[in-house]
């Protein structure tokens, strides 16, 4: 794959990202308000501060998985001194079909860390295997098929109850961060 230097250039700053937010904006900014870092985190983090890395962003404000990964990752990207830009998915089709999950879906946020040279040293998303697990459950246990004339009220309930648990549960934020926190590691400190 060739540098992704020009990808990152192209990517808006965090305030840039923040300002065109129209949908999750104040849930983005709750999550990142109420998730801290614990001191562990901090030493963990520390020796990722010399690779000098930057981190780009494939989202949208729509995205619930987004409204709770990203202000987790701005979190540690401060601490870890990582440069972010993001990228708007259905604007960079080119970068995120390079980023598909399971080979077929445009899922987001994909998180792609990069060295200096614009080379990708690690990427992450959309989900940590926690989230993924409880949506998995959520919808089995949940959703009629989507012949039944029940569905879109059952998804529209479905959706509900996903952002509420990712905007209040501290335990999910926790296991996002450590799965991101171990992405890094091993791609990363692992060299």
């Amino acid at each position: 794959m060739s540098s992704l230097n020009s990808w990152f250039e192209k990517g808006m700053t965090k305030e840039e990202y923040l300002d065109s937010m129209k949908v999750h904006k104040e849930n983005l900014k709750s999550v990142q308000e109420n998730f801290q870092l614990d001191i562990d985190d901090e030493a963990r983090l520390a020796p990722l501060k010399e690779n000098q890395l930057r981190a780009i962003v494939l989202t949208a404000d729509w995205c619930g998985d987004a409204m709770v990964n990203i202000p987790i990752l701005l979190n540690i990207a401060s601490s870890a001194g990582i440069d972010i830009r993001f990228l708007i998915r259905d604007e960079n089709l080119e970068l995120m079909d390079q980023y598909l999950t399971n080979g077929t879906a445009r899922s987001i946020p994909i998180f792609i860390f990069i060295d200096s040279n614009g080379d990708e040293v690690a990427r992450w998303g959309p989900r940590a295997p926690e989230v993924q697990a409880f949506v998995d459950d959520l919808k089995e246990n949940t959703m009629p098929a989507k012949e039944d004339p029940a569905y879109n009220s059952a998804f529209k309930l479905f959706i509900e109850t996903v952002t509420n648990r990712f905007i209040t549960d501290q335990e999910l934020w926790t296991s996002i961060k450590s799965d991101i926190l171990k992405t890094l590691e091993n791609s990363i400190l692992k060299k």
